[in-house]
């Protein structure tokens, strides 16, 4: 658990509960038992189940906001960011991200809003992919194979023999590197 604020205490709570116990288990009490404060401190920051979820959601939306402005911004650029980011980066942000899907079947704890930041999660790598490369079959492919990759790493699902894996990145790098779009200025 992270000791920075409160909220980030009951936030650090909530993933922890959603990693360890799933959604259906998720109570105000028992995240406000877990993050050390009363109810009434939670209710506070998150006046409701569907809040506490939308505040986790926003959290990961601007982790998110940080990997799309590091792949605009880097000189890995977004094909490769992308890519590398296709495989969570540890067994706690896959399983957070399988609870976040389950989750997304919930009425109860999931708003429009938090539904469509998860979507857009997806949807702005598509668009960034889009923006980077000069063909969109090839921008779909390379989504599809990342999307895939993650999807299929948080199910737990088997995942490609590590060279072939390589292989399979290498070659989409290859073929972006030749399709990305020149930039306006001629650069």
């Amino acid at each position: 658990m992270s000791t920075g604020t409160t909220r980030d205490r009951i936030l650090d709570a909530l993933e922890g509960i959603l990693i360890d116990e799933g959604v259906s288990t998720v109570t105000l009490e028992s995240v406000a038992a877990a993050a050390g404060v009363s109810k009434g401190g939670l209710l506070y920051h998150f006046p409701s189940k569907a809040e506490l979820m939308a505040g986790l959601i926003r959290r990961l939306a601007d982790r998110a906001e940080e990997e799309f402005r590091e792949a605009g911004s880097s000189g890995e650029g977004v094909v490769r960011t992308f890519l590398r980011t296709s495989q969570p980066a540890s067994k706690h942000e896959a399983e957070l991200y399988w609870s976040i899907i389950a989750a997304l079947r919930s009425k109860e704890v999931m708003t429009d809003e938090t539904r469509d930041l998860v979507r857009y999660f997806f949807e702005e790598w598509s668009r960034l992919l889009h923006e980077e490369l000069d063909d969109p079959v090839l921008a779909e492919t390379i989504r599809l194979v990342g999307d895939g990759l993650y999807l299929s790493s948080i199910a737990g699902l088997a995942q490609p023999d590590p060279g072939t894996l390589r292989q399979v990145m290498d070659r989409l790098i290859d073929q972006a590197d030749r399709a990305k779009r020149t930039p306006p200025d001629g650069g």
